[in-house]
């Protein structure tokens, strides 16, 4: 906790530094999520009955303007481990970094930002204290690179919308290799209520072995609630093998009961058995079998920034082989989500 601190005196005497003839304005804010979980049962009998509490996420954020176009971000990241085994203390990272020029509707960012592989997509679920979206769920990508994005309207009325990225494909880890990864979105808001997108991205890693993905999305939303539908398709390229090819569709809907009550519920089937499925954190799936992952919940919100959420996981497989098939997954958690601004 030392180094989050000296990170942050660090970046407000630099920012004040900046800018000295006008005053900047500047942001702290936040937010922690966490869950008490229970393993009520699993296809891993190693962790079945384990419960307790766990931080899935806690997020601390500077923002400061400099000047009219430019602007700064920084933002730690900390979390449990979430593999049912590492008794580690909770360690900081760094999430956001970036510096971002702005005109009119065009913004281009440089450094290490959101990517455009699920951004709209989380955003319009909702729900990411409860769980990730598909993509991000099942290690298919990820929601930080390190590079240069360009976003904006080709429009406008900002109804044709894109978000280009050009990056090292590390995440927001250093960079390890020669290649570069490229993402592309696409998408189309004709009116307040209908969002579709297309997206697609190419990751040049050694020895051939690039990732290919293609994903579609389109979201309807109205004052009391929203649904989403979305399909994705990646490819890994493997040099002296067979292609992995791994196929993902989801459906998720949210529905406002009344000022202080909603309900939501979501279904992923993943066609094919994902090879990283056991390196998932708080939910390993098991990585041979073809699952169907279903969620469902209640969001209890007593002020506008507290979040009780009481919710249910559950994975069912599909036959591994004629007779076998791994044991279903059943996680009921009692998640809260409080924002700090």
């Amino acid at each position: 906790m030392k180094r989050f601190a000296v990170v942050l005196v660090a970046l407000t005497m630099f920012s004040s530094a900046l800018v000295a003839d006008e005053k900047p304005k500047e942001k702290f804010s936040g937010y922690m999520f966490g869950d008490f979980y229970w393993v009520a049962a699993n296809h891993l009998k190693d962790i079945e009955d384990q419960n307790g509490f766990w931080l899935r996420r806690i997020y601390f954020t500077y923002d400061r303007s400099i000047g009219e176009a430019f602007s700064v971000r920084l933002r730690l990241e900390m979390n449990s481990p979430g593999d049912f085994t590492s008794s580690s203390k909770l360690t900081p990272f760094v999430k956001d970094a970036y510096l971002k020029w702005k005109s009119g509707k065009t913004q281009v960012i440089l450094g290490i930002s959101p990517t455009p592989t699920w951004e709209v997509i989380e955003k319009v679920w909702g729900y990411r204290s409860v769980e990730k979206t598909p993509l991000d769920l099942q290690k298919m990508g990820s929601s930080r690179d390190f590079g240069v994005a360009v976003k904006g309207s080709l429009d406008s009325e900002g109804k044709v919308k894109y978000h280009l990225m050009f990056a090292n494909g590390s995440g927001t880890k250093s960079e390890t290799n020669k290649g570069k990864k490229a993402m592309l979105s696409l998408g189309l808001y004709p009116s307040k209520h209908l969002i579709a997108e297309a997206y697609t991205d190419w990751n040049d890693l050694p020895g051939g072995n690039d990732v290919f993905t293609f994903q579609g999305f389109l979201a309807l939303k109205g004052e009391k609630g929203r649904i989403g539908v979305q399909f994705a398709h990646q490819t890994h390229k493997v040099e002296d093998g067979e292609d992995i090819e791994l196929r993902v569709g989801s459906l998720f809907a949210a529905l406002q009961t009344s000022d202080k009550v909603a309900l939501f519920g979501r279904v992923d089937r993943m066609f094919e058995p994902n090879p990283s499925g056991h390196k998932i954190s708080y939910i390993p799936f098991d990585p041979e079998a073809q699952s169907t992952f279903l969620l469902g919940g209640l969001d209890f919100t007593p002020e506008k920034t507290v979040h009780l959420m009481p919710n249910v996981e559950v994975v069912v497989y599909d036959e591994v082989a004629p007779g076998v098939k791994p044991d279903t997954d059943v996680i009921p958690r009692f998640t809260f989500f409080y924002i700090f601004k």
